[in-house]
C-alpha cells in the first residue's frame, strides 16, 4: 500500500503530537485514561498561505519541522498511515519552541 501524503490548504498545518509522558514527575507511572494530550508537536507540513484580497499569498510563519505549542481544542485529529496528526489554523499555534 503506498504511503499516504498530506498537503495542508491555505493557512493550515498539519501537526503530529509529541507523546503523552508515561510518569509524573514524582515517579508515578500513568495509565492510559489518566494521561493529558500533549499541546507540543511537530509541523509536518504547511500550506500555501492565506489568500489576501490582492489574490496573492500571504506565506505562513512556520516551517516543516518546528516544535510548536498549541491550544488544547485546536485543530481536527486525522489518523495517516496509523498515525494520529492534527490539521490545525495558523492562529491556533501558540509559540514556536527553539
Amino acid at each position: 500500500m503506498p504511503r499516504v501524503s498530506i498537503r495542508p490548504l491555505g493557512e493550515k498545518v498539519l501537526v503530529q503530537r509529541l507523546e503523552a509522558e508515561e510518569k509524573t514527575s514524582g515517579g508515578i507511572v500513568l495509565p492510559d485514561s489518566a494521561k493529558e494530550k500533549p499541546r507540543r508537536g511537530t509541523v509536518m507540513s504547511v500550506g500555501d498561505g492565506r489568500l489576501l484580497d490582492s489574490g496573492s499569498r500571504q506565506p505562513l510563519q512556520l516551517n516543516q519541522g518546528d516544535q510548536v505549542l498549541f491550544s488544547s481544542y485546536a485543530g481536527t485529529e486525522v489518523k495517516v498511515d496509523g498515525e494520529e496528526m492534527i490539521i490545525m489554523d495558523e492562529s491556533d499555534i501558540l509559540a514556536v519552541l527553539e
